[in-house]
C-alpha cells in the first residue's frame, strides 16, 4: 500500500511540475502596436491641429503685447506720469495673461492627448488580451514597459503580428513617430 501511495505521489509531482513548466509565454511591444494603429495617426493629426490653434491664439496675444509696447516706447516722452503708469500696468497685465495662457495651453494639450489616447490604448490592450487568451498564454511580457534583463526568444512567442491582424493594422505598417512630450 505504501508503494502505491509513494508511486501515486511521485506521478502527481511529476505531472504538476511538467504542467507548471509547460505554460506558454508571449511578448508584445504595446507601444509599437499603438503607434501602428490608424487611430493613433488620426489622433496625432488632431493633436497637431489643436496645437496650431493654441499657437495662433498665443501669437495673437504676443502681437497685441508687441504693438502696445511699441506704442508705449514711441510715445514715452510725451506721456504724463499717470498715462505711463497706466500703460505699464497694461503691458504687465498682458505679459501675465500671456504666461497664464501658455501654462493653460500646455495643460490643455496634455489633457487632449490623454483623452485621445485612452480609447486607443484600451483597444490595443483588449486586442492583446483576446489574442493572449485565445492562444492560451499564461504570461505576456510588454517589451515597451521597461527593461527585461533576459528572456529566451525561442520560448517566448511574439504576439505583435497576430495583434496587428486583429486590429486591422497591416503587418508591414511602420509605427508613427511618438510625439515629444
Amino acid at each position: 500500500m505504501k508503494k502505491i501511495l509513494k508511486l501515486t505521489l511521485a506521478v502527481v509531482c511529476v505531472m504538476f511540475s511538467t504542467s507548471l513548466f509547460a505554460q506558454k509565454m508571449g511578448r508584445i511591444n504595446t507601444q509599437e502596436i499603438i503607434l501602428s494603429m490608424n487611430e493613433y495617426k488620426e489622433a496625432q493629426t488632431q493633436m497637431e491641429s489643436y496645437q496650431k490653434e493654441l499657437s495662433a491664439q498665443a501669437e495673437t496675444i504676443q502681437v497685441e503685447y508687441n504693438t502696445k509696447l511699441q506704442e508705449y516706447q514711441k510715445n514715452f516722452d510725451t506721456m504724463t506720469d499717470a498715462v505711463k503708469q497706466l500703460k505699464e500696468k497694461e503691458l504687465t497685465d498682458l505679459q501675465t495673461r500671456f504666461q497664464e495662457f501658455q501654462q493653460m495651453a500646455q495643460q490643455d494639450l496634455q489633457k487632449k492627448y490623454s483623452d485621445l489616447m485612452a480609447p486607443i490604448e484600451k483597444k490595443a490592450i483588449e486586442a492583446i488580451n483576446e489574442v493572449s487568451k485565445a492562444g492560451g498564454y499564461a504570461v505576456v511580457f510588454d517589451m515597451s514597459a521597461g527593461p527585461i534583463i533576459y528572456f529566451d526568444e525561442a520560448s517566448v512567442t511574439d504576439l505583435g503580428p497576430e495583434v496587428k491582424t486583429k486590429l486591422g493594422v497591416p503587418a508591414n505598417a511602420t509605427p508613427a513617430a511618438a510625439p515629444a512630450q
